[in-house]
């Protein structure tokens, strides 16, 4: 009633000339005045005239993009800086998203889909290519809050995508809302279904087009449940919580455009799944490697796991499933990392000396109805799959989290959002160093203060997931191929051997992996041959 009645108030203020000045329903910054000359950050506007935006009902918006390349500026006043690059410019369907990020946020995220026209002109979504990130027709306007760094989203991102099967691609850009500047975003693709994202069919009726592709979500029981799982959450002893119950929801296609047989399908499937898993006892025969990808849910668990993710696994939780003659096995993306990193003040979010998958104690005595699925107990109690995750965390250590990369990442991020003065700007718009956002555990009184605790935090994590997964980092010695404690000529003859007969003495793929791409092969050779002529190994991925 209160919305009608605003709205009402709103459409007499537009037959009056002054619907403008209902900007404020659009939840402008606290500093409405901040101006921007340049940036190195692609600039995004978006004008809806005033009209109020929805949380569920898409609006039509005009939509313009300036992004002159990487490394150059670009140049809010577009009169006096003409021929600037137009990196989209056109009609979008916008709304709010995100639940916690929109109703404990006072910046709020957006969704948006590229229009051929108007809505209302029966407009529908194209596929457009936006900031170098692969054509498609469904993306989100993330906007960093409670993360004051900005940056764990896209750290995250990045943490994972050398080893995941998709992770979504990001952008900041600054954004502007009718005129006024309402501060830094990520401009991301969302995890959808997509040449350029994840590339799946849509389920046929029947055979094999029936097995796939599907996403799904683990996700809050007050959003849409579609399926409610008839397995129960565990605690840390591994007991059930008989009234607590897993919650998903149907993303692609959408559950009203399901039909009955594909339900079934795919309910029946993740039955199937969670019946492997709720059967597995420590030391007994496994077959939950039949319904899902052991690599990929190892590397979402330390992706999840290094962050501390308050949220993880329990909210958006996303996983897909392609048909079976492709692969019959769920595998999951990561997504929505905000809370991570030290970030969360609640649920022991903070802590850098826990696991994330054992906390349903603490949830569960604070009343939280959606706790972590049982999947990630079980799959923990599982010799191979514990075994096979120390392993992979030291390929991980090894390579894009050795202590040096990962700082190396927070850096560059922190250099982009201020060398040319975004993140400054944004905290003019809002500003709020020194003061406590939900749910900050830590209240930094700057970004620089911010950032250090972001390094200092994940320094203290990663040390204590090396000593619980027994990676001790000065045990491993790039380059050394032949394992004599040194890196010389012989390593490289050691090396050639090895892929020669693939049987060289000792030799195993992390000693012959120079260049850290997971594999070995001549640009290992290279890598090192040229590590010996100058004395410095390259970034890794």
């Amino acid at each position: 009633m209160m919305k009608r009645l605003l709205l009402l108030v709103l459409a007499v203020l537009t037959l009056t000339g002054t619907a403008r000045a209902w900007s404020w329903w659009n939840y402008p910054p606290d500093n409405q005045e901040v101006g921007m000359r340049s940036t190195n950050l692609p600039i995004v506007w978006i004008d809806v005239d005033g009209e109020y935006i929805d949380r569920y009902e898409r609006i039509t918006a005009r939509m313009k993009i300036i992004h002159n390349g990487d490394g150059q500026l670009n140049y809010a006043d577009t009169v006096a800086h003409p021929g600037q690059t137009i990196d989209y410019e056109g009609y979008v369907a916008i709304r709010y998203r995100g639940s916690s990020s929109f109703s404990m946020s006072d910046k709020k995220p957006y969704s948006f889909r590229p229009l051929d026209k108007p809505l209302e002109e029966g407009g529908t979504k194209k596929k457009v290519n936006i900031l170098g990130m692969g054509k498609d027709n469904d993306w989100a306007l993330l906007a960093p809050y409670a993360d004051k760094s900005m940056m764990r989203d896209l750290l995250a991102f990045e943490v994972s995508r050398p080893w995941m099967e998709y992770t979504p691609q990001g952008r900041y850009c600054e954004m502007f809302l009718d005129g006024t500047y309402y501060g830094v975003y990520i401009l991301t693709e969302t995890v959808s279904k997509g040449k350029h994202r994840i590339n799946l069919p849509d389920p046929g009726v029947s055979g094999d087009s029936i097995t796939g592709g599907y996403i799904m979500e683990v996700n809050r029981i007050d959003d849409e449940v579609t399926y409610t799982s008839k397995y129960h959450p565990l605690s840390s002893q591994g007991t059930a919580y008989p009234n607590q119950y897993i919650n998903f929801q149907y993303k692609s296609p959408d559950y009203e455009d399901l039909t009955d047989e594909q339900v079934d399908y795919i309910t029946g499937r993740i039955d199937q799944m969670e019946q492997s898993l709720w059967a597995y006892r420590p030391g007994g025969a496994t077959n939950y490697e039949n319904y899902l990808d052991v690599t990929n849910f190892i590397d979402y668990q330390i992706a999840m796991e290094l962050g501390h993710n308050v949220d993880a696994y329990r909210l958006s939780g996303k996983f897909f499933k392609r048909r079976d003659s492709v692969d019959a096995r769920f595998k999951m993306v990561v997504w929505d990392m905000n809370l991570a990193y030290g970030n969360s003040d609640y649920y022991n979010g903070w802590r850098t000396d826990t696991w994330m998958y054992k906390n349903n104690n603490t949830m569960n005595t604070q009343g939280d109805p959606q706790l972590i699925p049982f999947w990630w107990y079980k799959l923990n109690t599982s010799p191979s799959y514990t075994t096979a995750l120390k392993k992979r965390w030291a390929q991980y250590r090894r390579s894009n989290l050795r202590e040096e990369a990962i700082m190396a990442t927070v850096d560059s991020l922190a250099n982009v959002l201020t060398k040319q003065g975004a993140e400054r700007r944004n905290s003019m718009a809002w500003p709020r160093w020194g003061e406590y956002v939900w749910p900050n555990y830590y209240v930094a009184d700057s970004f620089q203060d911010e950032v250090s605790y972001l390094k200092q935090w994940l320094s203290d994590r990663i040390a204590w997931m090396d000593e619980q997964l027994g990676y001790d980092p000065n045990a491993w010695l790039r380059g050394d191929v032949n394992g004599d404690g040194a890196v010389g000529i012989s390593d490289v003859t050691e090396l050639i051997n090895y892929l020669l007969s693939g049987n060289a003495t000792a030799v195993t793929l992390d000693d012959a992996d120079c260049d850290l791409d997971g594999k070995a092969s001549i640009g290992d050779v290279t890598t090192l041959i040229n590590y010996l002529l100058s004395g410095s190994w390259p970034a890794s991925r």
